[in-house]
């Protein structure tokens, strides 16, 4: 087992695992950590704790120091130079004509790189662009592809249930979303129904995506024929928020509502059809 702490580097960002070494650290600490982009400023999000080694990357990284009141004015600093980074960036890819939109950019503790990140449709040269970039800021330049998950997750914004996204709020990795997540919830297929800023699934689908599965799984499928305490009937629907189950009765087509608890208990599946 190894002793770690978790730290995020921006808002909603991934959790990495450090080692506290023998430094007094809590919650909500701001620590100044080495990593493999060199020195950086982040926030313990989980204190310190024991975890097995295949859950964490090797070799681990240690924790340098709790951060201290002109780390914190460097960090502001550093936000304010990329800003302006990020606007003299702009100008350069208009001045190359490149086909890219800059979405962030953003110094490392120790100024000794800065990185700009941006969508792009395909590949972009922009090894002019890293030249005359490297000339005006004088140290080293990383340009980043990404996606449009991760630029909705950088930029922020309101979602369609009216809250500020997810990916940007709390969702620290993105996790697998498909269509099927949509039909299982008998959900509009309608893409502009289901999809977020990004033109992506909405994670949201991924939510209650394993109740769907386990009430679908417990419950007899619609269109099949079943005994219940009232006779033979074929299921209508299926209802996961009221746990129900919709069923037209044979002998007088009455359309009763079984709880799932019922249906578990006195339907008998049929193996013949109707």
């Amino acid at each position: 087992m190894l002793k770690v702490m978790g730290v995020r580097f921006r808002a909603a960002g991934k959790i990495y695992y450090f080692d506290p070494s023998d430094v007094l650290i809590q919650r909500a600490d701001h620590v100044v950590v080495e990593t493999v982009r060199g020195i950086e400023y982040g926030e313990v999000v989980t204190g310190v704790r024991y975890v097995k080694e295949d859950e964490v990357v090797l070799p681990l990284k240690k924790v340098l120091r709790v951060a201290t009141a002109e780390d914190m004015i460097q960090f502001e600093s550093n936000q304010n130079a990329a800003q302006e980074a990020l606007n003299i960036c702009q100008e350069k890819v208009r001045s190359h004509n490149l086909v890219m939109k800059l979405v962030d950019a953003e110094y490392t503790f120790d100024r000794n790189k800065v990185i700009f990140y941006f969508t792009a449709d395909g590949r972009v040269d922009f090894r002019e662009l890293v030249r005359d970039l490297a000339a005006v800021f004088r140290t080293r330049i990383e340009l980043r592809q990404i996606g449009v998950r991760d630029e909705a997750k950088m930029l922020g914004g309101i979602g369609p249930c009216g809250r500020i996204l997810c990916c940007s709020s709390f969702l620290g990795d993105f996790e697998p979303v498909s269509i099927k997540m949509a039909k299982d919830q008998n959900l509009s297929l309608n893409p502009t129904k289901i999809s977020g800023l990004c033109g992506r699934l909405m994670c949201c689908l991924k939510y209650e995506n394993d109740q769907y599965e386990h009430f679908k799984s417990a419950v007899p499928d619609v269109g099949e024929k079943i005994k219940t305490s009232h006779g033979e009937g074929v299921v209508l629907a299926l209802d996961l928020l009221e746990q129900k189950v919709k069923v037209q009765l044979l002998e007088d087509q009455q359309v009763m509502a079984f709880s799932l608890e019922e249906v578990s208990s006195t339907a008998t599946r049929q193996m013949s059809e109707i």
